[in-house]
């Protein structure tokens, strides 16, 4: 048999197999091979699309990707939503959902919580506040006409013809989707807003950590940036420091009178948050995202190059969807000829490149949200010794195959009450937790939330203005405009002898008084913590071919704040990223070298560890005792010689990252607030077969690895991020620092033996230990065998379905694993959490790289693929190349794209 035939029979053998299975579990009528494959696109030939003015082009490549060419811009953004509810409608129309609080009108009951935050933050509210009082005409009919395409697909398509899951949710409750509406597109910026909100959870871990800890230990825990160590963005920038009528501040603050009772508040608000869906990623010192330009004067092509990859939480499909809108003939009527990633559900194109400009994003992190206690009544609150009415919004929940459900939000001058989304937060705090304020009940206390995502904006206006500048000036005109979230700007264009490249913050960020430095949740009973004004743009940081010769943003400090007379946040990332990248930008241009595109691509791909070339130095100089057999001795020789590179197939990684994970749970895990740690935890591993007690620190015992078995840390335990690595940094040239201890008692000084007190180099020898006992039961005896890609490895879920969905849809709709290389905080961010284990939590979700000289010289990948359709070919095409950090030629001009067309369709009116 030929081994074509023989491949797809097994393919369709495997098939039928699955389908039989899933038919055996009462999908029977739904679910077939004609199923599965009802809404694989039409790619080629044509279809009619009402509303068009003249035939537009939609070409595809191998990989799926499409091309749109139109006469007009109503036209082509029409045809853009048309084409992206082809691959990918079922992920939009989850994605609106949960921006509108409406998860359970699909799941069932189980979203009803999450629905209720999502209400009480009003995303949707305010999309459509935004949209009826703020965005443009021109930007409204570009909406409308995007809507207008979506809505075209729909009505010729239903069930499982939209998409399998499609299938599964009308067996379960019936459910069929509505219309598309012009707000449903601008709401999803509130969502990625949420995600990229900054330092939020930073600031009730603080308050958490009062109940225990000193503020001495907790500026230890949260060091100032390291300005000498890791360089800002700008020495010093193009910044107006002149402040007009705006006071700036700098004076910091503390927490304000917080006890336990405000804690059980705040950490109930940290439960909910958790339970949040991931929609872009995880929170944690060591996320974000890598972006670098460099000029013309310092690359093989004599002009700029781009790099930009996200970091953001791993999805199937990937949040982003590749695409290219031209106009046929570039003009004022016209303006669009643009290319990059876009995100399904919205018009435009977020991050890539027109035809005269390129443009990528980083988080900036600035702090953009606060949390204010309230004290309160069940109609009131206190706001400057006054009892000041509620402002009430009812909501009703509908739930699939269930009664509806009715909140009631309450809303005060600082925002929304997010601790009313839960019976036992309101419960609590029926005592004062600080002094009563002048004029309060004594009825409890609140906590509101204060967002800039939540004040509307035009941030949707920006995406166009983006999508068709030409030059600096117009790149910053629509920087202006980008309020929420706040993100570092990279620029880079092709005009003169090398190019120029630039930089600019944009955002809403807001002043706070002196005495707030917006670390701690402060008191809203007081108008002195009332924010004031924003940051003016004109004095937002920004940078225009700097002599240096290039840019690095990857969330490190924007500016010393020496230099700025504004506070952007006290939480930044803590540079360790853009450090590495700067270092191999300037090794490769000292002694007047260039950067090619083959460099930018391995800087990408660049695994190196910097916690380990800080850290292993230390672990070889320690002496391993009571060590039968060389056990772990063997182990500490992997990390003689290594290079510290995290590559998949390495020994050293494995058990170098094996060792940090410990180092953090000894030095810092126990010793944290009960309200950041589950109770009971179990701090060591023991070794296979080990039947004698185990000290965990707690004055425990276990006494069997399954006894003992993964209770790991929760989130809010150290997540091993770059802040973590400055924490270290700090504390490791003084062997007897407190907090190397392993004795809880001594440490908190209650314990009269001294002999608990440890010291850095026992505390690293039972790291070690715990690490070679650890690897041993995960991954065998045998350290030859072991490898970092065994440990960190990427699942990539379906989402909804293939996460919660039956087990037989998970296996069907969910991919991998794949084993990678990178780590956490290296500029390849394959980043996993160190209070959870090893696996892949966050991804470079896209990598591209923008050659100014020749645009169709570029090079671009994505996570996934093209389609959000399980088993079409497009599903996860490109995930083997972005796992191996490969990248697909990414060509721009009408004649490069159509001759790689693969799949040519016309939509005609």
């Amino acid at each position: 048999m030929p081994a074509r035939k023989k491949s797809r029979r097994v393919r369709f053998i495997v098939i039928t197999l699955a389908l039989v299975l899933v038919a055996g579990l009462g999908f029977a009528s739904y679910w077939s091979v004609s199923t599965v494959r009802a809404s694989f696109p039409q790619t080629s030939g044509s279809l009619k699309l009402a509303g068009l003015s003249a035939p537009v082009d939609v070409k595809r490549d191998a990989y799926g990707i499409p091309q749109i060419y139109a006469d007009t811009p109503d036209d082509l953004f029409r045809a853009q939503g048309y084409v992206q509810a082809q691959d990918r409608f079922y992920e939009m129309d989850v994605r609106r959902h949960l921006t509108a609080g409406r998860l359970s009108e699909m799941f069932g009951k189980g979203q009803v919580e999450t629905d209720a935050f999502l209400r009480t933050l009003n995303w949707h509210g305010i999309a459509q506040e935004e949209y009826d009082t703020k965005l443009d005409a021109t930007t409204k009919s570009y909406l409308q006409a995007y809507s207008d395409g979506v809505n075209a697909y729909l009505k010729d398509h239903s069930g499982a013809a939209l998409s399998v899951e499609y299938a599964a949710l009308k067996l379960s409750n019936g459910y069929k989707p509505e219309k598309w509406t012009p707000v449903d597109s601008v709401a999803w910026l509130k969502a990625m807003a949420w995600d990229l909100r900054s330092n939020m959870q930073d600031e009730i871990d603080r308050a958490l950590m009062t109940s225990r800890l000193s503020q001495a230990q907790i500026k230890q825990l949260y060091p100032a940036y390291p300005y000498d160590e890791n360089p800002p963005i700008l020495d010093a920038g193009s910044v107006d420091a002149k402040t007009g009528d705006y006071e700036p501040t700098g004076a910091s603050s503390g927490p304000h009178g917080l006890n336990n009772t405000v804690d059980s508040q705040l950490a109930g608000i940290s439960q909910i948050i958790d339970q949040m869906p991931a929609l872009l990623g995880p929170s944690g010192s060591g996320i974000g995202s890598n972006s670098w330009v460099v000029s013309g004067q310092y690359t093989t092509t004599g002009k700029p190059l781009l790099a930009n990859d996200p970091h953001l939480a791993p999805q199937l499909p990937s949040l982003w969807y590749q695409m290219g809108l031209h106009c046929r003939t570039v003009s004022s009527a016209c303006p669009y000829d643009v290319a990059g990633y876009t995100f399904s559900g919205m018009p435009g194109v977020i991050i890539g490149h027109n035809q005269d400009i390129a443009w990528g994003m980083t988080n900036l992190g600035a702090d953009v949200t606060d949390l204010y206690l309230e004290k309160v009544t069940a109609t009131t609150y206190l706001h400057d010794g006054k009892q000041v009415p509620f402002t009430l919004r009812h909501e009703e929940i509908k739930v699939a195959g269930g009664k509806p459900r009715e909140i009631t939000v309450r809303v005060t001058n600082n925002g929304p009450l997010i601790s009313d989304r839960s019976d036992e937060l309101r419960e609590v705090g029926q005592t004062a937790p600080v002094n009563d304020p002048p004029g309060g009940v004594n009825s409890g206390y609140g906590v509101a939330l204060k967002w800039t995502a939540l004040i509307p904006s035009k941030t949707m206006d920006a995406v166009f203005e983006l999508d068709r500048a030409t030059d600096f000036d117009q790149f910053r005109t629509a920087a202006a405009d980008f309020a929420v979230p706040s993100q570092n700007l990279i620029y880079a264009d092709s005009k003169g002898p090398h190019g120029h490249i630039g930089y600019q913050a944009p955002g809403q960020v807001p002043i706070r008084p002196d005495g707030d430095d917006g670390t701690y949740p402060v008191p809203g009973w007081d108008s002195h913590y009332d924010w004031g004004k924003d940051i003016p743009f004109k004095s937002m940081p920004y940078e225009y071919d700097p002599e240096r010769g290039y840019i690095v943003t990857a969330n490190q400090a924007v500016i010393d704040q020496s230099k700025y007379p504004f506070m952007l946040t006290q939480d930044w990332g803590y540079g360790t990223r853009s450090h590495r990248i700067s270092d191999l930008i300037e090794s490769k241009v000292k002694d007047g070298g260039k950067i090619s595109m083959d460099d930018m691509q391995s800087m990408q791909a660049d695994d190196s560890s910097s916690i380990a070339k800080l850290l292993v130095p230390y672990l070889l100089k320690v002496d391993i005792t009571d060590d039968k057999n060389d056990y772990v001795r063997n182990a500490q020789k992997l990390l003689e010689g290594w290079d510290y590179n995290q590559d998949a197939d390495s020994a050293a990684a494995a058990y170098f990252n094996a060792v940090w994970r410990n180092v953090l749970k000894l030095a810092f895990g126990n010793k944290l607030p009960k309200e950041l740690r589950p109770e009971g935890q179990c701090l060591r591993v023991p070794p296979a077969g080990q039947t004698g007690p185990v000290d965990n620190l707690d004055g425990k015992g276990v006494t069997t690895v399954e006894e003992c078995g993964e209770r790991d840390p929760s989130e809010a335990q150290p997540d091993g991020g770059d802040r973590w690595f400055e924490v270290v940094r700090q504390i490791l040239p003084d062997a007897t620092d407190s907090w190397w201890t392993m004795s809880t008692t001594a440490f908190y000084g209650t314990d009269t033996d001294k002999a608990h007190r440890s010291t850095r180099d026992q505390l690293l020898e039972q790291a070690m230990k715990d690490a070679r006992y650890e690897l041993t039961a995960k991954l065998g005896k045998d350290i030859n065998t072991w490898s970092w890609g065994r440990l960190h490895k990427l699942e990539l879920k379906n989402q909804t379905l293939g996460t919660d969905g039956p087990g037989v849809l998970k296996w069907l709709l969910n991919r991998g694993p794949w084993q990678l290389s990178g780590g956490e905080a290296a500029v390849d961010a394959t980043g996993w959490n160190a209070a959870g284990g090893y696996d892949v939590i966050w991804v470079p979700s896209m990598r591209m790289i923008v050659n100014l000289q020749d645009f169709d010289k570029s090079r671009w990948i994505n996570l996934t693929g093209a389609s959000g359709h399980a088993y079409n070919a497009h599903y996860t095409d490109q995930t083997d190349k972005w796992a191996d950090n490969e990248l697909l030629p990414w060509y721009f001009s009408d004649e490069q794209v159509d001759k790689a067309a693969q799949a040519k369709m016309a939509l005609t009116p």
